[in-house]
């Protein structure tokens, strides 16, 4: 048996040959579709989330509606990026340990070769404005497929007015009322166990399309009935838990080893195990978290932090990847010196690149282990009625939790400078600063959406006709002494 205790003998739900579903996929062309997605995974968890439905549900049918909306649904209950979470739970689906940690890791790989190379020109003070230019025309593309993502996963994620009253209770507590993550998600949970005892036809979870791809008379290549052969025993779960501790904290003992147990690798890798575990929400959680802390002992400032937050939403790549840039900042700073008790000093720069690394590896280590204890335990409880109806209305919060993020995203895209906070009683949200409203942001989004809705032009060619149209204005732009900045 593997570490992640995949089969077992004694499981009285395993397929008839103890053998994983055929679906017909490859290894080899699983990485090329999770190196794609990765490369594409611009604009936050909803931006990701949208791309990745598209890609695998829509476009390779390798799994149906059902069995995405539950993944997603486990994923948000977890810390940590769900849309990393989300990305490793379908690898795992389809080619079991492999798969799993071959579309974890390459899900975040683009993201933090990009990130580090930014990290070093930026501790450098080197200026980073070709990236700037080049990315100029991805927000507004993402922006276009955060909404396509909104209409479909609302259209087959809110079956009944209930779901649509939670989806916008949902919207509500966040946007406006800046409601806790965490506490969206525990409420969408009572409500659908409420529910499904009081009201069980009003609640009753959503099928999707019958597990058929929307305009294709194809099923999944992994049905949404198949049976996986996983064991769930005790004894696997505590194997598994007990290899991921190994695996997660062992970097950390080796830099504490090498460069001091109080040094900034050291110290700076703990306190991103504790950042992993502790934040529920994505980015936005963990940069407040991280805020309390990194500014105090001198790792970076406020205003690092925001930079850093820009740097990853113009980047591939989960945006808690700028726990990388601050761990890589840090430890530019203050490199292990032998007067601090480190076997082995360091310069800046491989001290920026060390830090950098451990920070990715505490941060993302933990939710491969999450998806591998709890990925069996959600497979098996897929049909329970209850169960359903409480991760049913969880999905309907994620849709009001998308439409967020999306006005969310918009307001930063669309306008250039910062906006105003208000207040209406108990509500507060961001007032856009209409003055700042950037017209060729927003024409390169309706551009987007032209591409994707009417067209129908697939993610790549979207985005790599958005980036080059997006020089293309820069450069006019540049030359008229008009920026858009």
């Amino acid at each position: 048996m593997s570490a992640t205790g995949e089969t077992t003998p004694e499981n009285e739900n395993r397929s008839p040959a103890g053998e994983w579903p055929k679906h017909g996929v490859s290894f080899r062309e699983a990485i090329r579709t999770w190196l794609y997605v990765g490369l594409l995974s611009f604009g936050g968890p909803a931006a990701q989330i949208a791309v990745m439905h598209r890609v695998v549900v829509d476009e390779k049918r390798w799994i149906g509606e059902q069995r995405f909306l539950h993944a997603l649904n486990f994923c948000m209950l977890l810390p940590g990026p769900e849309a990393m979470q989300l990305a490793t739970y379908i690898g795992w689906l389809m080619h079991r340990t492999r798969g799993a940690l071959a579309a974890g890791l390459l899900f975040i790989l683009p993201g933090f070769v990009c990130m580090l190379a930014l990290g070093v020109l930026y501790a450098s003070s080197s200026r980073y404005g070709l990236v700037e230019l080049l990315f100029y025309g991805v927000k507004p593309a993402v922006v276009a497929i955060v909404v396509q993502a909104v209409i479909r996963i609302g259209g087959r994620a809110l079956p009944s007015p209930a779901m649509v009253a939670v989806a916008g209770a949902s919207f509500t507590a966040l946007f406006f009322f800046r409601v806790p993550f965490p506490a969206v998600v525990i409420g969408a949970i009572l409500t659908g166990l409420l529910g499904a005892a009081v009201w069980p036809e009003t609640f009753k979870p959503s099928t999707g399309h019958k597990g058929k791809v929307k305009g294709s008379d194809t099923h999944p290549l992994l049905p949404d009935d198949a049976v996986l052969p996983v064991s769930r025993s005790p004894l696997r779960a505590m194997r598994v838990a007990a290899v991921w501790l190994i695996i997660w904290f062992a970097p950390l003992a080796i830099a504490a080893a090498l460069f001091g147990p109080r040094g900034v690798i050291a110290t700076s890798g703990l306190f991103f195990s504790k950042a992993a575990v502790v934040t529920f929400g994505g980015a936005y959680a963990v940069l407040g978290y991280v805020a309390q802390h990194a500014p105090e002992v001198g790792w970076v400032t406020r205003g690092e932090m925001l930079d850093g937050l820009g740097l990853a939403e113009t980047t591939p790549g989960p945006l808690i990847l700028v726990l990388q840039f601050v761990g890589h900042l840090g430890c530019f700073r203050h490199p292990p010196m032998e007067i601090d008790g480190a076997m082995l000093p360091l310069t800046p720069f491989w001290s920026g690149l060390v830090g950098a690394t451990l920070a990715t590896w505490m941060t993302f280590a933990p939710c491969f282990m999450w998806i591998f204890l709890g990925a069996p335990h959600m497979e098996r409880l897929r049909h329970n009625r209850r169960l359903g109806s409480a991760l049913a209305c969880v999905t309907a919060a994620v849709v009001g939790v998308v439409l967020a993020l999306a006005l969310w995203f918009a307001t930063h895209v669309f306008f250039r400078a910062s906006p105003t906070p208000v207040r209406f009683g108990a509500a507060r949200f961001d007032l856009p600063a209409w003055p700042s409203f950037d017209p060729w942001s927003a024409g390169l989004a309706l551009l987007a959406a032209y591409l994707i809705f009417r067209l129908r032009w697939g993610l790549f060619a979207v985005v790599g006709t958005c980036v080059l149209a997006g020089i293309a204005v820069r450069l006019v732009l540049m030359v008229l002494h008009w920026n858009p900045d």
